[in-house]
C-alpha cells in the first residue's frame, strides 16, 4: 500500500492537527507519513501578519503539493486564503472546535493587551477604547510564554488551540470572550490536496464533516466577498443544524471607532449565503469602513 505524505508546518499545534488527520486516514485504511514544512509565517517573526501578505502559513505546502513532494496539507482553515489555485482543492473539513477566542491573563490592572490579529484588535479597542494593543506574534507557546513574562492585561487567543495542545492551566486562566466574533473558519481544520487526484479525493472526503464544512463555506464566502483584495477586520460566524443556518458577521475599523454588524437566519443553508450577506453588510455602512481600509 502507498505510504501518503501529510504536509504540515512545524509547530505543535499544526503537528497536532497533522497527527489527527493521520489517526482518522488510519481508521479508513490509509497509511501515511508526517512530512514538516517550514513557511513564510513561521520563518519571519519581526513584521506584523498583515505587512506579510496572505497565505503565508500555507503557500509552501501549496508548492510542495503542486511538485509532488508531498500528498495532501492540513491547514487550520482561518490560514487559508479563500480562492485557491485552479490545481488545488479542498479535500475535507474536520468536525470544527470551539470557534471562539479567550484571553488569558496576567494583570487585570493593565489596558495593554496583546494580540497579532487586525481584527482581535479592532474588536477589542471598540469595546475598551482606553486600553492598548501590542503585537503579539509566534506560534501558541512562544505567545503564551512571552504573555507570562508582561506586564499585560492578557493576549488573545483562539481557544481551539489552547483545548487542541491541552493548555488546562491557560484555560483556566483564561477569560471567554463570547462578543468576540471569531475569523472566518476560526477553529476548522482543512485538508487541502491536488485536483487531479479524483480517486484520493474521495477517499479523504470520508473525513468530512458537513455542517462544519457548509458554516465555513458560508464564512468564508463572507470573507471573500467583503475583502476586495484588501486585508480587513472581518469576523463571521455560521452554526448549521441540519439545513438551518444561524449567522453573525461584522466589519470593524482597526481603531475600533466604527462597526457593522448583522445577524441573520436561514432554513436552507449554502455557501452563497455569505456573499448575499455580505452585500448586506456592505450596503449597511461597510462601504464607508472598506473606504477607510483603502485610503
Amino acid at each position: 500500500m502507498i505510504e501518503l505524505k501529510i504536509g504540515t508546518r512545524g509547530s505543535d499545534l499544526a503537528r497536532f492537527q497533522a497527527n489527527l488527520v493521520q489517526q482518522k486516514l488510519a481508521e479508513i485504511g490509509l497509511d501515511s507519513k508526517i512530512v514538516i514544512i517550514k513557511t513564510k509565517g513561521d520563518a519571519i517573526q519581526n513584521r506584523s501578519l498583515q505587512s506579510l501578505g496572505t497565505g503565508i502559513f500555507t503557500k509552501a505546502l501549496d508548492d510542495a503539493l503542486i511538485n509532488g513532494a508531498i500528498d495532501i496539507a492540513v491547514h487550520s482553515m482561518k490560514d487559508v486564503p479563500t480562492v485557491l489555485s485552479p490545481s488545488l482543492s479542498e479535500y475535507a473539513v474536520l468536525e470544527r472546535g470551539d470557534d471562539g477566542d479567550v484571553l488569558v491573563g496576567n494583570d487585570p490592572s493593565s489596558q495593554v493587551v496583546a494580540t497579532g490579529s487586525i481584527r482581535r484588535k479592532a474588536q477589542w479597542l471598540r469595546r475598551h477604547p482606553n486600553d492598548v494593543v501590542t503585537d503579539l506574534r509566534g506560534n501558541v507557546e512562544t505567545r503564551i510564554e512571552k504573555v507570562k513574562r508582561s506586564e499585560w492585561k492578557g493576549g488573545i487567543f483562539a481557544k481551539a488551540g489552547l483545548v487542541r495542545l491541552n493548555r488546562h492551566l491557560d484555560l483556566a486562566d483564561s477569560m471567554d470572550l463570547d462578543w468576540m466574533i471569531p475569523a472566518p473558519a476560526q477553529g476548522a481544520i482543512v485538508v487541502i490536496g491536488r485536483t487531479e487526484e479524483r480517486v484520493l479525493q474521495e477517499q479523504v472526503y470520508q473525513l468530512n464533516h458537513h455542517e462544519s464544512s457548509l458554516a465555513v463555506a458560508i464564512e468564508r464566502t463572507f470573507l471573500n466577498t467583503l475583502e476586495g483584495g484588501c486585508a480587513a477586520p472581518i469576523g463571521a460566524r455560521a452554526f448549521v443544524s441540519g439545513k438551518r443556518v444561524k449567522f453573525v458577521g461584522c466589519l470593524t475599523a482597526p481603531d475600533g471607532q466604527s462597526e457593522i454588524r448583522l445577524e441573520r437566519e436561514s432554513m436552507e443553508g449554502a455557501p452563497e449565503l455569505g456573499a448575499v450577506w455580505a452585500n448586506e453588510l456592505l450596503n449597511e455602512g461597510g462601504r464607508e469602513i472598506m473606504r477607510l481600509l483603502q485610503n
